[in-house]
C-alpha cells in the first residue's frame, strides 16, 4: 500500500544535496564547547583542529556529507537553555569544516536544537539541520521535548534559510516515546511529512545500536519523503540496510574501536564505503 498523501510532492532533499544515491554521512563529533560541564578550558583553535582532521579523515575516505554535533556537550541542556556560547563556538568550527572540505555539512544541536542548528546552518552555509523529535512529544533524557517544527520552520523563513533542509528523526534513539504510543512508528512518519520534514531518520535505540530494517520499513510505509538510517551501520549490515534505506548517518563505527569519542579510523571508513560501493552498484 502506498503511503498518504500529506502534502504537495518536492524535490528530494537527497537528490539536492549530494551527487551520489544512497549518501552516506560521517559524523564529527566536537570536543566539549565552552559552557559545557566537561568544558575544562582547552583552546578553540585545538577544537576546531580534532574536527578538521576527523572532516578531512571522512572526505578522504569518500564520505558524501559531514554531519557536525556538539556530543561532548552532555548531560545536554534542553532547547530552550542551550546557549550563545554553543552557538558561537559551533559556527565557528564549522565554518572552518566548510573552508576545509567540499563535501556538504550539516548540523546536530544537541538536544533538540532546531532553531539555533538553522542560525548555525545558515552563518555558515550548511545545507540541513538534524533534528531529534520534529513532531509531537517524547519524554527525552532531558525530559519531555515538544516537537518544534512551528517554530522552527517560522524561524527558518525569518533568517531566509529556506535552503536549509529538516532530516527529521521518527521515533528516535534515547527516551520513552509513551505518550504517543497510540500511533504507530508509520502514523509518526507521517505526522512529520506533515509538518514539512525534508528527509526521514529511522534509527535504533542508542548511539550505535544497529537501526533494523524493519523500523526503516515501517517509516517508509507512512511517507512520501527519502528515508535514511540514523544509527548503528557497519559494512556488516550494508547488505541488509542500503536496499531497503536512501542513505545514511554513521557516526560511532567509524571512530578508533568504535568509541564516538575518539577520532575517526581511516581504516574503518575506507571498509564502510568499500561495502556502501558494492550496494550502490
Amino acid at each position: 500500500m502506498s503511503p498518504p498523501i500529506v502534502m504537495p510532492a518536492k524535490p528530494s532533499a537527497l537528490e539536492t544535496h549530494f551527487d551520489k544515491k544512497k549518501p552516506i554521512i560521517g559524523v564529527v563529533h566536537l570536543r566539549a564547547l565552552p559552557g559545557a560541564p566537561r568544558y575544562e578550558g582547552e583552546a578553540m583553535r585545538d577544537i576546531i583542529a580534532a574536527a578538521l582532521r576527523d572532516a578531512r579523515t571522512l572526505a578522504d575516505g569518500g564520505i558524501d556529507g559531514i554531519m557536525v554535533e556538539n556530543a561532548s556537550d552532555m548531560p545536554f541542556s534542553r532547547p530552550e537553555h542551550i546557549g550563545f556560547e554553543t552557538v558561537a563556538a559551533l559556527s565557528v568550527v564549522c565554518q572552518e569544516i566548510r573552508n576545509a572540505v567540499s563535501a556538504p555539512i550539516g548540523i546536530t544541536c544537541v538536544a533538540n536544537g532546531a532553531i539555533p542548528g538553522l542560525a548555525v546552518a545558515k552563518a555558515v552555509g550548511a545545507r540541513w539541520v538534524r533534528v531529534n523529535q520534529w513532531v509531537n512529544a517524547y519524554v527525552a533524557n532531558e525530559g519531555f521535548l515538544n516537537g518544534p517544527a512551528a517554530e522552527a520552520l517560522r524561524y527558518r523563513a525569518q533568517i531566509g534559510a529556506k535552503d536549509v533542509s529538516i532530516f527529521a528523526d521518527v521515533h528516535v534513539k534515547f527516551g520513552a516515546h509513551a505518550i504517543t504510543g497510540d500511533r504507530s512508528i508509520t502514523e509518526q512518519a507521517t505526522d512529520a511529512e506533515w509538518f514539512d520534514a525534508d528527509v526521514l531518520i529511522a534509527t535504533g535505540t542508542r548511539t550505535g545500536s544497529p537501526t533494523q530494517p524493519e523500523e526503516v520499513a515501517e517509516v517508509r510505509a507512512g511517507t512520501n519523503l527519502p528515508v535514511i538510517v540514523g544509527s548503528g551501520l557497519s559494512p556488516e549490515q550494508v547488505p541488509s540496510l542500503m536496499p531497503v534505506a536512501d542513505g545514511a548517518i554513521v557516526g560511532q563505527w567509524l571512530k578508533v574501536d568504535s568509541r564516538w569519542w575518539n577520532p575517526v579510523d581511516p581504516v574503518r571508513v575506507e571498509r564502510l564505503m568499500n561495502a556502501v560501493e558494492k550496494a550502490r552498484t
